[in-house]
């Protein structure tokens, strides 16, 4: 028996360092290690049980060729070398016919290594490939909102909330996607301090906390906003901050701020007007408040307004600038690694090449043209169930002339749809560095346990697939120990400096975070007025007007659709364990009891949910911690699970109003019993 020192590479921002016991090649357990001060020697519920999904009887066991119809699931085993011969020389026919932008290949947030996800996209990046934007189904719209509001700077050190006296988890539920800031809120609970959440859902998290502000889907703008104007109101304001740190907060307060006092606010909001004047009294009173900020109120239409008034916030009372006070979205940006070595080995120029939106993944495999889309490549991604328009990304993977090659642990709904699909192997197989996005640490990691079965890591695969190719890069002859000292090679910031080695022996590396927010806008201020965003035609200052497609929308379809991870199955990456999918209960649609009386529907029901994308069947859930009008889907569950579908066939795939994002939450639909379908 011996104990592993490894990190958590599921996509959280917690990113926990972990103590794998492994016995006879086997996981048989694994804890937290103490050694990382913010995941404070616990995991979570789901990652506790990542040894079952190393050792699942449903992993891939061996390279896989179609045998059957696309998207029928049937495949015969085949050995790596004819895999790897096959894909390779109809790789190379295809760029002979159409150029090499008739491949599209990436990896995704599965695996949150960065040599395990930087390698296959420097691959492609040096085939000359199409590239895919990726993280528009995430977080491109919240963190370009940031950035034109901050700049490209990381947010509060969530550790600091220690000091805090006011804490907002502002459309964040912390119990599900960042348990160790929420265990550091309710320690703050004990002392005194005040836990406020704003969601539109009465999730764990609200219903630990203190006070619960179920706020409409969309209306966070507003809120804040409505905050705002009281602050200035009740002379609330730090003038001197605002003099000294931010700019434009004299526009805000002259043209945007008259507009939103309590009585409009709470009719926005769905708020009482005395709930809205006691947060914004709560938060004037603060001295060291913290906003923690959740990524789902930017997942719509209008969600980079609504990422930007709510980031404001602090600078409006000076919080930024204290300790224990701020806001929190992302601390990615404190690694200023070389990963551009992993990425783009060849130093391609960013418009060398066309792009592909990922949320849009479905509209350029099927109406690309010159050259059309005809070879595509998927690793730790499962596109078929969590892009918008997943009926569209169905349609396109259903081309017969598409040769699709999916790399993934399990045969997941994507791969059922591939010519080839590889066994991959998890985190717990693979060598790593990693880095938290939601705290200060970088933490390298070695395999608690070879690959299992037939499995390739995907830097290995890359690796291979780049040589067979006919690059010759040096990086695809690289170990994972050189790979490691490439990435910090010329690092900068707070990563320059650090030795591979004495990073391979340390553990997790705690980076410091600066005392007080930083700015890095063009006027390095805190930009109440954005410069930039009036120059591409945005909207300069943070505002609230409905939108008018969601209007359009609403008008012919009476339920908003509201989606948030859920406790067990946050995405798919956790479905290969079948203790979990137990846990987390049959896929359901959550419907507030007016609604499913309305619709003479109950507990337990099997229901269809439409629009005009389509339908899907889910189980009903009767609850009343949505408000009515809204239907809450937790989870992306998939095919084989779910009663039809999956939720994301029903949402469209139409941008943000910042960082062409995606919008979930802008989706209406309907409900009826699955028998009337």
């Amino acid at each position: 028996m011996e104990t592993v020192r490894v990190v958590c590479g599921h996509d959280c921002p917690d990113m926990c360092s972990l103590l794998a016991t492994v016995e006879d090649g086997r996981i048989t357990r694994i804890t937290g290690d103490p050694a990382n001060s913010f995941t404070a020697g616990f995991v979570c519920g789901k990652v506790a049980r990542d040894g079952e999904l190393v050792h699942s009887p449903e992993r891939l066991k061996t390279p896989l060729r179609r045998v059957g119809a696309k998207g029928e699931g049937k495949f015969a085993p085949i050995a790596w070398d004819e895999a790897l011969d096959e894909i390779t020389a109809r790789w190379k026919a295809i760029i002979a016919e159409s150029g090499a932008e008739a491949l599209l290949g990436y990896a995704y947030s599965a695996h949150q290594g960065l040599m395990n996800r930087g390698m296959p996209l420097g691959l492609f990046r040096a085939l000359g490939a199409t590239r895919l934007i990726a993280g528009t189904v995430c977080d491109t719209c919240c963190e370009e909102a940031w950035n034109y509001t901050c700049g490209p700077v990381p947010g509060a050190d969530p550790e600091s909330v220690d000091d805090s006296d006011l804490i907002i988890a502002w459309g964040a539920d912390l119990a599900a996607t960042n348990v160790h800031f929420w265990v550091r809120c309710e320690a703050a609970r004990k002392r005194g301090v005040r836990v406020i959440v704003i969601d539109p859902r009465r999730s764990r998290t609200a219903r630990g906390a203190d006070w619960h502000l179920p706020v409409r889907i969309g209306t966070d703008a507003a809120l804040a906003l409505g905050i705002m104007h009281i602050l200035a109101r009740d002379g609330l304001v730090d003038r001197a901050y605002v003099a000294a740190h931010t700019l434009g907060f004299d526009r805000l307060e002259a043209e945007v701020l008259p507009r939103f006092a309590p009585d409009r606010v709470a009719e926005i909001t769905g708020l009482a007007v005395a709930d809205v004047e006691r947060l914004a009294a709560m938060y004037g009173a603060a001295k060291r408040s913290f906003i923690r900020l959740g990524e789902g109120m930017t997942r719509l239409a209008r969600g980079g307004e609504a990422l930007r008034a709510v980031a404001l916030l602090p600078g409006v009372t000076g919080a930024y600038g204290r300790k224990g006070g701020g806001a929190l979205l992302l601390t990615g940006a404190v690694y200023e690694l070389n990963q551009a070595a992993l990425r783009n080995p060849t130093g391609t120029a960013d418009d060398a090449t066309r792009t592909v939106n990922h949320l849009r993944l479905g509209d350029a495999l099927l109406n690309l043209k010159d050259p059309p889309i005809r070879a595509l490549f998927i690793a730790a991604n499962n596109p078929a169930v969590t892009n918008p328009d997943a009926g569209a990304v169905r349609e396109g993977l259903m081309r017969a002339d598409l040769f699709t090659v999916v790399h993934d642990p399990f045969l997941t709904a994507t791969a059922r749809y591939a010519d080839i699909v590889l066994p991959a192997a998890t985190y717990l197989e693979t060598e790593d560095l990693y880095r938290a996005y939601g705290a200060y640490y970088l933490q390298y990691a070695p395999a608690a346990v070879p690959p299992q079965g037939e499995a390739w890591s995907n830097m290995r695969l890359a690796q291979a697939l780049g040589r067979r190719m006919g690059l010759d890069l040096p990086i695809h002859n690289a170990s994972p120990n050189e790979a490691l000292a490439v990435l910090l090679d010329g690092a900068q910031g707070a990563t320059a400096g650090i030795d591979p080695a004495k990073l391979r022996a340390s553990g997790p590396l705690r980076l410091a975070a600066t005392e007080g927010q930083e700015f890095r806008t063009p006027s390095g201020k805190l930009e109440f007025y954005s410069e930039q965003l009036a120059a591409h035609g945005l909207a300069a200052m943070p505002d609230w007007r409905p939108d008018p497609h969601e209007e359009t929308d609403a008008a012919h379809w009476p339920l908003r659709l509201l989606t948030a991870p859920g406790y067990f199955q946050a995405h798919t990456a956790y479905a290969g364990v079948a203790f979990l999918r137990r846990r987390e209960g049959a896929p359901c649609a959550i419907l507030h009891p007016d609604d499913a009386a309305a619709r003479d529907l109950k507990d337990g029901d099997k229901i269809r949910l439409h629009n005009e994308r389509g339908a899907v069947g889910l189980v009903l859930r009767v609850s009343d911690e949505i408000r009515p009008g809204v239907v809450l889907v937790p989870g992306q569950r998939s095919d084989g699970e779910t009663v039809s579908g999956t939720i994301n066939q029903l949402v469209s795939d139409r941008y943000t109003d910042i960082g062409e994002g995606a919008t979930y939450q802008s989706t209406f639909l309907d409900i009826e019993a699955w028998a009337s379908s």
